[in-house]
């Protein structure tokens, strides 16, 4: 699967932007389409979260991008409150996502697992 493709499948295949600016975005986050085309979970997930929390982060703060998302909603207001909540939970994705040159100890995992 492409990064586009992942991209659009964790946007729910909203097309709130074209192709083109979907892979800019991507490439603001650090993609590079010459180095892997494709996704991989374990290299790109973060890449990607961050990509759809530009992407979350500037449809509300457009109005007429927001009018997109307002066909599930009865308000604008409701679709900026879902908005809201989908990019603090893409937040918190981000934040469980460990980085791959830290280390743990066993006393840093006792407080950091739920």
């Amino acid at each position: 699967m492409t990064m586009i493709d992942r991209l659009k499948l964790e946007l729910g295949h909203k097309e709130y932007f074209t192709d083109d600016e979907y892979l800019q975005l991507l490439k603001e986050n650090g993609y590079d389409t010459t180095i892997q085309p494709d996704y991989n979970k374990e290299t790109d997930q973060k890449m990607l979260l961050l990509t759809v929390l530009d992407i979350l982060e500037a449809v509300s703060n457009d109005v007429d991008l927001m009018r997109k998302v307002e066909t599930e909603f009865t308000t604008t207001s409701d679709a900026f409150k879902y908005l809201q909540e989908r990019i603090q939970t893409v937040r918190s994705r981000i934040a469980a996502i460990p980085e791959a040159d830290e280390e743990y100890s066993d006393f840093t995992l006792i407080y950091s697992r739920k």
